[in-house]
């Protein structure tokens, strides 16, 4: 009696400690849900060390610290996720590949993101990462164009986010204690100004721009080239009044003030902002006629995108742009920087990196827009966050920040100086059809690509009209393309691209395989089972998609005669089994017939259980541990050539 109370304690106060979990892991939802992480990912982290766990919680521990871009312990818990068998999304893939990027395993992050890509062909970085399968090299070639170090002005909390205002280079700290922001526990930033050295580095920063900061973040300044405007990042807040989306959250706002004397006065949100989603990181064109920023606004291809948008002379603004697809991904491209040279400089995690944010320069089109954005690779870039590029095309010397451990605080501001441009790129694309050389019909087929040295490069898949393409490969290079598709024999061609930038087209046609004699049709066409349903010998719709393939070939070969052969599994008895797949024959036949095909040209029976392809027999007093998938392989039809 003793022992029964004792176990219904147990149990009640498990029950107890389970429900009481679940509620503390309830509130934090609540917290995650307003991107209070840092209380947020105290609770997840305390009930788990109880021993709770569920895949909800564990998305939103790893998100929680990928999102402040503590990517060692989002990695972490993406691989605690990974090892629950519930099914994830395909944007965990996404983000735990970055996560261990960041922790320098590459190669499991690639196994990944080709995961992610079978999962989701039609997310660009999934194709971008299909595409340029030797990133690291791409990275490779462009690194070591730039010295950096430390800038000195780095305190232990988050700098970051540097422009060029004169002789002065003003950015962003949470060096002075103003509130606590609840996404990563850090203090609201201001914004503060330093002088520019001659060697590069800055003096002694001290706080700028005066009325500009308020007690919410300020950030991300860009001026125009008399001093007098300066556009700005800052929270929702104006005229002292802060405003909040439809959750509740403060969002960013882009803002313009103007110089009088030594003040900064007239503070005034751009009109394109919304309480309903972020505008932010604000970037001049040459003739400061365009406005560049980054926003997660309605019709962004991702978490965040890259727009323009026009400074009109009347100081009103046109229509903001997307800039499209070239540039942005479903991932998040931020903090963009338009060069002396006309060049896009921004951060990544959408294009193909070394892992977190990476920076990217997109040269300018002379028809307008953007080249495909180049990785400027190492030391700018690394395994972590690095961001807010900006360079004196005249000097060659500039700034950018980032959050790499050998940092002095959370994100730091870098100094740089670049000795060697970036290589043109060159790139060429290999496209072509793949056609039957009997008929010209387009065939769907698996098209492969393989180097000069026969190394696998990529491998694509045509639909039904044919077309292919291998997306980037490297200019002036010997290629070899090869299809495969099963009842046609193997074609392949070489190919070389052009010198420069452009297309190398290589169609390549294929022949069926002839059949022979006693050959199973079914295989040559790829015919998946025909199903029938229970005790049934009706042709279903279904089966008729199939059956149809096997009329159009005898129609295609007028002296084709085939034996149709029905199976069955070893389930019920074998008298019956014989006696249905029988009827299934015949009236596979019967439906051959009113599809035209002579009745000469057909024969079949059925032949039950008696020619089973595995050990799933289960008469009598066998029995059987066969799975459903192994009873399937026998309850086939087989469609074997009796005559040419």
């Amino acid at each position: 009696m003793r022992k029964t109370v004792k176990c219904l304690a147990a149990a009640v106060l498990l029950s107890y400690g389970v429900y009481g979990q679940k509620n503390q892991v309830a509130a934090a939802d609540k917290e995650y849900d307003k991107f209070a992480y840092v209380d947020a990912i105290k609770v997840y982290e305390k009930v788990f060390d109880r021993g709770y766990k569920s895949a909800d919680m564990l998305k939103k521990l790893a998100n929680a610290y990928y999102f402040q871009a503590d990517y060692e312990k989002s990695c972490k818990w993406y691989g605690e996720l990974f090892a629950l068998p519930d099914a994830k999304e395909s944007e965990y893939y996404y983000r735990y590949a970055q996560s261990l990027k960041a922790t320098g395993n590459y190669a499991k992050a690639d196994e990944l993101l080709n995961a992610f890509y079978t999962m989701n062909n039609q997310d660009s970085r999934a194709r971008l990462a299909a595409e340029q399968k030797n990133y690291l090299e791409i990275i490779s070639k462009n690194s070591g164009r730039y010295t950096i170090g430390d800038s000195g002005i780095n305190s232990d909390k988050s700098d970051y986010g540097s422009a060029f205002y004169g002789k002065k280079i003003v950015f962003a700290s949470s060096r002075a204690k103003k509130g606590e922001n609840s996404w990563d526990g850090q203090s609201y930033t201001d914004l503060y100004a330093a002088d520019l050295l001659q060697d590069g580095s800055l003096d002694k920063p001290s706080k700028f721009g005066g009325r500009i900061n308020t007690k919410y973040n300020e950030s991300t300044p860009v001026f125009t080239k008399d001093g007098q405007t300066v556009y700005f990042t800052r929270n929702n807040y104006t005229d002292r009044k802060r405003g909040k989306d439809k959750n509740e959250i403060t969002l960013l706002k882009l803002y313009k003030a103007t110089k009088d004397g030594d003040d900064w006065k007239n503070i005034k949100e751009l009109p394109f902002n919304s309480d309903n989603y972020n505008v932010a990181h604000p970037a001049l064109s040459l003739d400061e006629k365009t406005l560049y920023f980054a926003s997660d606004m309605p019709g962004s291809i991702g978490a965040s995108d890259i727009y323009m948008v026009s400074i009109n002379a009347d100081d009103s603004y046109g229509i903001p742009m997307n800039l499209g697809p070239t540039v942005n991904t479903e991932g998040k491209e931020t903090f963009p920087f338009i060069s002396g040279e006309n060049e896009l400089y921004f951060a990544s995690d959408g294009h193909p990196g070394l892992g977190g944010l990476d920076v990217f320069i997109a040269k300018p089109k002379k028809e307008g827009g953007f080249e495909n954005p180049i990785n400027v690779g190492e030391p700018v870039n690394s395994s972590s966050d690095d961001f807010a590029f900006l360079i004196d095309t005249k000097t060659k010397m500039g700034f950018f920040s980032s959050n790499r451990a050998a940092g002095v605080g959370n994100d730091d501001i870098y100094k740089l100086k670049e000795y060697k441009p970036i290589a043109e790129e060159c790139t060429q694309n290999i496209y072509g059809r793949i056609t039957d050389v009997s008929t010209g019909e387009p065939v769907s087929a698996a098209v492969i690509l393989y180097d000069s040295k026969g190394v696998f490069v990529r491998e694509v898949q045509t639909k039904a009209d044919g077309l292919y393409d291998f997306g980037t490969v490297d200019c002036g290079s010997l290629y070899k393309v090869k299809t495969e598709k099963e009842g046609f024999d193997v074609a392949e061609k070489p190919v070389t691209t052009g010198m420069a930038t452009g297309k190398t087209k290589a169609d390549l046609t294929i022949k069926q395989q002839r059949a022979h004699l006693g050959d199973d049709l079914a295989k040559n066409l790829d015919i998946k089972i025909i199903y029938f349903d229970l005790d049934k010998s009706n042709i279903r719709p279904d089966a008729e998609v199939e059956l149809s393939k096997v009329a159009e070939a005898m129609r295609q070969y007028p002296t084709i005669a085939i034996d149709v052969r029905s199976h069955t599994d070893c389930r019920n008895t074998a008298a019956y089994n014989m006696a249905l797949s029988d009827r299934r024959a015949k009236s596979t036949i019967a439906w051959l017939v009113k599809q035209g095909i002579s009745k000469k040209r057909l024969t079949g029976r059925g032949y039950g259980e008696s020619q089973l392809l595995n050990d799933c027999g289960c008469e009598g007093t066998v029995k059987s541990n066969c799975t459903e998938e192994e009873h399937q392989k026998n309850r086939r039809s087989e469609f074997i050539i009796k005559k040419f």
